[in-house]
């Protein structure tokens, strides 16, 4: 089989098997549940979920790269691949895991593992999405994300988990922090965020930024509701409205929607996962006027599996506009779900087909 066909089997069967909680595919595929957070076997006894809140993936370090949870009563990471190809994943996954100085060149777990570097990129990749290099700086920022959790100094949570020097991670830390270490060791105390609301061809827009970048659009109806639902997704930041400091960005929004801007090119400040990046690329890389099924997406990105995931980093964009999710479409065409309401997707789609 070619290296870089996703192996997990297809969603209608491990479904199946997680009615029936099929011992025989413990090791084939892991489920996730959205409402819980956990990841378990095909034969968890634990009571089934509903099938829209299960999500399936090939190994459990892709269910725990995504955010999910090992569960405690199943221990599906104990479990032995049934398949040698995601045996040879997990064996990367573990090389990269118990290297804590510094990741693993592909050279290096080639050498390791007893195969070509190209091939191993090729099939880790299929499988989770991410390179091994990516994987491993996502595993060294949850380190540093829990250190800084409990505690620790920022010096010392920063070489705990990897990093050979500060400036590195300094650099990285607005897009992977959305703020500096310090200020996500004080769950974000510190931070400042300002923000305006405009009127718009699609009702009140809100842009929000920090001295980084812009943090966050979003479209309503009330600007109450919008500046209510920042300071939700901001909760220990300091957020203030100023309706003369982002004059400039919200300008460039405007034009952008007018027709007279192809993309809007503003620094960004947002955290994301690699995944989500991938997607927010991928949508960033459609033509305006067209749009690309969930589907599409996932399977440029080299996971044709992975619609639902698609449509989950879609949803979870901070900056609509900037980052066009809307864009993105079900498998049909029809206009699936949108955060600011598909009567507005709907109306920016008619815009960008009417556009010069």
């Amino acid at each position: 089989m070619n290296a870089i066909t996703p192996i997990v089997p297809d969603e209608d069967a491990c479904w199946r098997a997680v009615l029936e909680r099929d011992a025989r595919l413990d090791g084939a595929f892991v489920y996730a549940v959205r409402s819980t957070g956990i990841f378990c076997r095909p034969s968890c006894p634990s009571r089934r979920p509903r099938r829209a809140q299960a999500l399936f993936f090939a190994v459990p370090e892709a269910a725990e790269q995504a955010g999910y949870r090992s569960c405690k009563r199943c221990r599906p990471k104990a479990a032995a691949a049934a398949d040698p190809r995601l045996e040879t994943v997990r064996r990367v996954c573990r090389a990269v895991e118990d290297s804590t100085e510094s990741i693993p060149t592909l050279a290096a777990l080639g050498a390791a593992l007893g195969a070509s570097p190209h091939h191993l990129q090729r099939q880790f990749k299929a499988v989770m999405g991410v390179s091994p290099r990516q994987y491993g700086e996502a595993l060294r920022l949850g380190r540093l994300k829990s250190a800084l959790r409990q505690g620790e100094p920022v010096a010392q949570a920063l070489y705990g988990a990897g990093y050979g020097s500060s400036s590195r991670l300094y650099e990285k830390a607005p897009r992977h922090l959305g703020m500096t270490p310090a200020s996500y060791a004080k769950g974000g105390k510190g931070a400042r965020i300002a923000f305006t609301v405009a009127a718009s061809p699609l009702g009140r827009l809100l842009v929000a930024a920090t001295a980084r970048g812009v943090c966050a659009v979003s479209l309503g109806d009330s600007d109450a509701h919008l500046e209510a639902e920042l300071r939700g997704d901001y909760p220990a930041a300091e957020v203030r409205r100023d309706d003369g400091a982002l004059g400039s960005e919200v300008a460039a929004i405007l034009d952008h929607l007018d027709g007279a801007a192809p993309h809007v090119d503003l620094p960004l400040d947002v955290r994301a996962t690699a995944f989500q990046w991938q997607v927010w690329a991928r949508l960033c890389a459609i033509p305006r006027g067209q749009t690309r099924t969930y589907g599409e997406i996932a399977g440029a990105l080299g996971r044709p599996r992975a619609a639902r995931a698609v449509g989950r980093a879609c949803a979870t964009n901070p900056v609509s506009l900037i980052i066009p999710c809307h864009r993105a479409v079900g498998g049909t065409g029809a206009l699936t779900g949108y955060r600011w309401g598909v009567a507005r997707k709907k109306a920016l789609l008619e815009r960008e087909g009417k556009a010069p």
